[in-house]
């Protein structure tokens, strides 16, 4: 049975190399309690969230700070917050899903890396998979792999996973996003596998909006992904892409779009890209102009294209206004490596896209990528 996310297309040996947890350099300020609590969680909020891991090991009162409600309330407060990149990753060898957060490279030359969040608990991957949503701090998870009615929702600020109400219908291969603080979760009925339906969750009010409506048209399974332009959500199956607009609750099809297989792609400022990667066609990073209706081939990336030149899957995410490309490398013996490459974009006249690769780096060995989930926190 199809599972979401990738399937590696090489064999993979069960030797897997995890995330290196190295911390961070050392923050620029005087790690002293002797200050005011106020002063400390003023000092704290202001300091960058990938220092969070190392500070929380100074001391349990550190501890006790950074992961509380206060200094997150602070940081939004003093417009601190951060865009943070959280991987869902499932483990060749222990058959799980686990979450871990993607630390940037610092000012003094350190690569970007992978840290496991182990406050999280372990992930349901099967036999089906689940959805996943981001809202600003928390993430919204829907199916557990193996109840397609249960919903839950995970705080990036406290690391604390809370029980939603179940779905009002229980849903299989289902993609989930967000339209005006919404989650629209479509997917095929578990008691009718030929009807596929959309349901809606209110994050504001945090409870299901009665009515379902069931999909008009004959699509394939679109747990490839999704994602939202101008107010509508748009999917894609094997064959088709296809557009739910929530305000007249109808589905449609795009035959503009049609013409790219752009499974797993993100937006970016209205902007749909995807990195195409098939055997039989040129690699390339690839931006649909909703407004001009085209494709367009984003310029500027020729170094990338040569690290990409023998992977056979690939994902792109939204990460603070730039893209994260996701991609594989390695061989059968070693077992295939996921990379990233964080790639900024600028539109230039004529309408010409350009891109910049601000780094790139092997992230983990022996691991498939499930998700990936740009969170504010």
């Amino acid at each position: 049975m199809l599972r979401r996310g990738f399937l590696l297309r090489s064999k993979t040996s069960s030797k897997t190399v995890a995330p290196k947890e190295v911390p961070p350099s050392e923050p620029p300020f005087l790690t002293t309690t002797s200050l005011p609590h106020d002063i400390v969680v003023n000092i704290l909020a202001r300091v960058s969230r990938s220092h969070y891991p190392k500070l929380s090991l100074v001391s349990k009162y550190f501890r006790t700070i950074v992961r509380s409600r206060e200094v997150y309330a602070r940081r939004s407060s003093l417009g601190c917050t951060e865009h943070c990149l959280y991987l869902i990753l499932y483990n060749l060898r222990t058959k799980e899903n686990r979450c871990y957060i993607l630390l940037r490279g610092t000012t003094n030359g350190s690569h970007p890396r992978l840290v496991l969040v182990p406050s999280l608990p372990v992930l349901p991957s099967r036999p089906y998979p689940s959805s996943f949503a981001a809202v600003g701090s928390k993430i919204y998870m829907f199916g557990d792999g193996n109840d397609g009615s249960t919903a839950l929702s995970i705080d990036f600020e406290s690391h604390t996973v809370r029980s939603l109400p179940s779905m009002p219908a229980p849903l299989v291969y289902t993609v989930a996003n967000v339209i005006d603080g919404r989650i629209y979760a479509i997917g095929r009925d578990d008691r009718d596998l030929d009807k596929m339906m959309v349901v809606v969750f209110n994050t504001e009010t945090q409870t299901w909006e009665p009515e379902k409506t069931t999909a008009d048209v004959e699509a394939g399974d679109m747990y490839h992904g999704s994602v939202v332009m101008a107010g509508k959500m748009y999917t894609k199956d094997f064959d088709s892409s296809y557009v739910y607009d929530p305000k007249e609750r109808k589905w449609g099809t795009d035959e503009v779009m049609n013409s790219k297989e752009w499974r797993y792609g993100c937006v970016v400022d209205d902007v749909l890209y995807y990195y195409e990667c098939e055997e039989d066609c040129e690699k390339e990073l690839r931006g649909f102009d909703r407004k001009e209706r085209c494709w367009r081939v984003v310029k500027g990336l020729e170094g990338l294209l040569h690290e990409t030149r023998s992977s056979l899957w690939s994902q792109t995410g939204s990460y603070g206004g730039n893209l994260a490309l996701f991609f594989p490398k390695g061989d059968e013996r070693r077992g295939e490596e996921i990379w990233c490459a964080e790639i900024s974009l600028e539109r230039r006249q004529g309408g010409e896209i350009w891109g910049k690769v601000e780094w790139c780096n092997r992230l983990v060995t022996g691991f498939q990528l499930t998700e990936s989930l740009d969170v504010v926190v």
